[in-house]
């Protein structure tokens, strides 16, 4: 069975979007969340938010996914802000010391 990401968009107003990534975040699965992503950059969103509390794995084709979308966020002007990291995700960004480039929130919403 190949594996597959879920994702819930809501859009907060007209500036904001808050999009939940639910499953694991791996080479097969991180185009999904690249195509979900990009549109996002190309609209007047100045503020997305990823929500990855259902993501318990994240390989490093689905850090390179986020890292494209935090670049597309500043061309854009805008803020691209990560929540809800679990223990195995934060470990990854914490080794490779990319927790001191991005907007990380303890919030778990």
């Amino acid at each position: 069975m190949k594996a597959k990401l879920i994702f819930e968009r809501e859009d907060q107003d007209h500036e904001s979007t808050v999009l939940r990534v639910k499953g694991d975040v791996t080479i097969h699965t991180s185009p999904s969340l690249r195509e979900q992503l990009k549109p996002l950059f190309s609209s007047q969103q100045k503020r997305i938010h990823i929500l990855l509390n259902d993501v318990d794995f994240m390989d490093s084709s689905g850090i390179a996914t986020l890292v494209e979308g935090l670049q597309w966020a500043r061309q854009s002007g805008g803020r691209f802000v990560l929540s809800g990291l679990s223990d195995n995700v934060r470990d990854i960004f914490e080794l490779s010391k990319l927790d001191t480039i991005f907007d990380i929130e303890n919030s778990t919403a």
